[in-house]
């Protein structure tokens, strides 16, 4: 089966994305050093280049074979010739497409393993566009299955494959200390460096919010909102941050601690715990999760 024409309109948009992602960390890193800012750090941005290229490397296969099972379900689909390339088509496809990321999203955040291959986003302790590009590597080995059911509903692969990339395209833009605020009713619909600041937050009141991909609306919606204060600087990074740069150990510590957390379990069902529950969970230890911490200090 000859998948090209399905991955030509995204990686177009891709190519012509890339070049841009690249001038805008150089400015926002000049910037940085010409005001002071230190909003860069050299190793930190070191290892988020080798996240970005082993996502890249890691996606590969997978997203080859789960495109190809995309074709096979829009063949299959009996709504292929309703749903085509109409206006109200394209509409409606971003709406699912991004209902579709934030569920993808928010359970990277609230089921441990799938936290494993996410956490690398979150490891720095930076929010630049930098940032931005140190994708999470795990999760690209199963983040196309999500959105299977789209090419179910008729909805063209190449579309749903270049939706994709016009909202990762997008959320580039909301890594930046940069912007501070945009205009209240852009705020309220969209997600935006505001929003997606509280996201990369450590803080408590902050921790697993804010899980749009383009639209805001979801997380006020299904209860994960919580805005920016003036009053509770985002402090970034993790609960707990890693001690080194090293980019093996950003790249696979959260799968070594699931191992030796599983290990020190005696049950099967504490060490299947460890996979499913949320970051925090412990069988003998106080619970860290980040619903529970909020409780305990009521915020």
């Amino acid at each position: 089966m000859d998948l090209t024409p399905i991955f030509e309109p995204s990686d177009a948009l891709t190519q012509w994305a890339i070049p841009l992602f690249f001038a805008a960390v150089a400015l926002e890193a000049l910037w940085s050093w010409r005001k002071g800012l230190r909003l860069y750090e050299a190793r930190d941005a070191a290892a988020s280049m080798f996240m970005l290229g082993a996502s890249f490397l890691i996606e590969i296969v997978p997203k080859l074979v789960i495109v190809g099972w995309m074709v096979d379900l829009h063949e299959w689909s009996p709504l292929r010739d309703i749903v085509g390339r109409q206006p109200w088509a394209w509409c409606l496809l971003f709406l699912l497409d991004d209902l579709t990321y934030y569920g993808f999203h928010r359970l990277n955040h609230e089921v441990r393993f799938l936290w494993a291959g996410h956490v690398n986003h979150h490891s720095s302790e930076f929010m630049n566009f930098g940032t931005a590009l140190r994708q999470g590597v795990g999760e690209r080995a199963y983040k196309y299955l999500f959105w299977l059911w789209l090419p179910a509903l008729g909805f063209d692969p190449a579309m749903v494959l270049l939706m994709i990339t016009i909202n990762l395209t997008y959320q580039f833009w909301v890594h930046t200390e940069v912007v501070r605020r945009l205009p209240r009713a852009f705020e309220a619909v969209f997600n935006t460096p505001s929003h997606h600041r509280v996201h990369h937050a450590s803080n408590v009141r902050y921790l697993d919010r804010n899980h749009a991909g383009v639209l805001i609306l979801w997380d006020k919606w299904f209860g994960t909102f919580a805005p920016e204060s003036p009053e509770e600087p985002v402090v970034y990074g993790l609960t707990k941050n890693l001690e080194t740069r090293n980019p093996w150990t950003v790249l696979v510590h959260e799968y070594r601690a699931i191992a030796h957390d599983a290990f020190r379990a005696s049950r099967w069902k504490d060490r299947l715990s460890y996979l499913l529950r949320s970051p925090g969970w412990s069988h003998d230890g106080p619970d860290k999760r980040a619903n529970t911490l909020r409780a305990q200090r009521g915020v």
